[in-house]
């Protein structure tokens, strides 16, 4: 008996089954949709929120030596300047003197012609732009009188000096040109790192800035942890210098008592009071005082704005506070940084003492005021205020020296 069934059509066990090969296609699919759906934040060129702290923490620095180098401009600018309009200043009194002699060959020829005592080319050589142009023609010379000879040698010396002026300060005006235009560039240099930083900034959202902060919150943390171990170690070095002083004090004296029981009268040279054992890093009173001044300066200008450039009394850079400190001590320091390092006496780390400079980087662009247990007192950076920081702010392997100014 022959089945009424229809056949089943080719196509229609393909739909209800499918074949490995269909099944691992598929399955691929999936699987490289999957891929790209993943792989769509990794082809934003974003950066992750650390690469953005450490490209703004290295423009901020780069901002600051431009500033260093902005100020050291500066203050050539403005010496240049002084000198410029001092010799313009000098130029015009010559003149004057210049005139004067021209005026005083201008009589003498005058009277000259009017009594008709003057030879031939005599009144032209006194009033010569240039007399020192006859002076070969010895006849003219010979008819000068003694008035008229020291007339004519005032206005060569005169005329020599006013032009030799002249060409000094025509040279200082392009020294001048030339240094007002590197101080544009730094300023210039200057306010583009500011504008990548702040763009940098702008960009993040809400929550890096968070994660932002509580990453700096951390490097802050442990920053205080090294000025704490610094400060221990520091006053352990303190407490065996002030052990070993004791014990030298004790063996002189024992030595004197010695001394005493066996000649019957003291030794002059062994008194109690003596100072062969007073440590010399223990600073002298006068200094300490400066220190003191410069210091309390310092503290009195936290919570002022950073604003490069500035040196006070509104807002301070890093080199303009420490300056200003010092002046209020009665110490002059050099405006930069750079010049800033070599004045004064540098020091171990553990030796530091309150108001000695903390200096900052290899290309020693950062300093701040030290006040002692591992901290100190700075204009950190664009954006922040004068504040008390540890000195580690920025990782141990920052900090480039430590000088004493007086």
């Amino acid at each position: 008996m022959a089945s009424h069934r229809k056949p089943r059509a080719a196509g229609t066990l393909a739909a209800g089954l499918r074949t490995p090969a269909l099944a691992t296609a598929a399955l691929t699919s999936v699987v490289l949709l999957s891929q790209s759906a993943n792989a769509a934040p990794a082809a934003d060129d974003r950066p992750s929120l650390e690469e953005v702290e450490k490209k703004v923490d290295d423009l901020y620095r780069q901002a600051e030596s431009a500033t260093e180098k902005y100020n050291g401009a500066k203050e050539r600018t403005a010496e240049q300047r002084r000198r410029v309009d001092s010799l313009l200043d000098d130029v015009a009194r010559r003149t004057q003197k210049l005139n004067e002699a021209r005026e005083q060959l201008g009589s003498f020829a005058a009277a000259q012609y009017r009594t008709g005592a003057a030879a031939p080319g005599t009144a032209t050589f006194l009033l010569a732009g240039n007399p020192q142009d006859y002076f070969d023609q010895a006849q003219l010379m010979s008819r000068l009188t003694g008035r008229q000879k020291d007339a004519v040698d005032e206005f060569i010396a005169q005329r020599s000096e006013t032009l030799e002026q002249r060409r000094e300060a025509t040279e200082s005006l392009r020294t001048l040109t030339a240094s007002q235009n590197d101080l544009k560039t730094a300023k210039a240099t200057v306010q583009k790192k500011l504008a990548d930083a702040r763009e940098l900034l702008s960009e993040l959202t809400a929550q890096e800035k968070a994660r932002l902060a509580a990453i700096e919150k951390r490097k802050q943390g442990e920053a205080a942890r090294r000025a704490a171990e610094l400060a221990r170690q520091q006053e352990q070095q303190r407490q065996a210098e002030a052990a070993a002083q004791q014990q030298q004090q004790e063996t002189r004296t024992g030595t004197s008592d010695s001394d005493t029981s066996d000649s019957g009268a003291p030794d002059s040279g062994a008194s109690g009071t003596g100072t062969s054992g007073t440590d010399t890093s223990t600073p002298s009173g006068s200094s300490t005082t400066r220190a003191d001044k410069a210091l309390a300066f310092a503290r009195a200008q936290i919570g002022k704005p950073y604003v490069w450039g500035a040196t006070g009394p509104g807002s301070y850079d890093c080199s303009g506070l420490t300056r200003a400190s010092w002046k209020a001590a009665g110490i002059d320091l050099p405006r930069t940084t750079y010049d800033q390092v070599n004045a004064g006496t540098t020091v171990p780390l553990s030796r530091a003492r309150p108001g000695d400079l903390v200096f900052f980087y290899g290309d020693v662009s950062h300093v701040g005021i030290y006040i002692g247990d591992g901290m100190m007192v700075h204009a950190p950076k664009p954006g922040a205020y004068v504040r008390e920081e540890s000195i580690y702010y920025d990782g141990e392997s920052s900090i480039h020296s430590v000088v004493r100014p007086a």
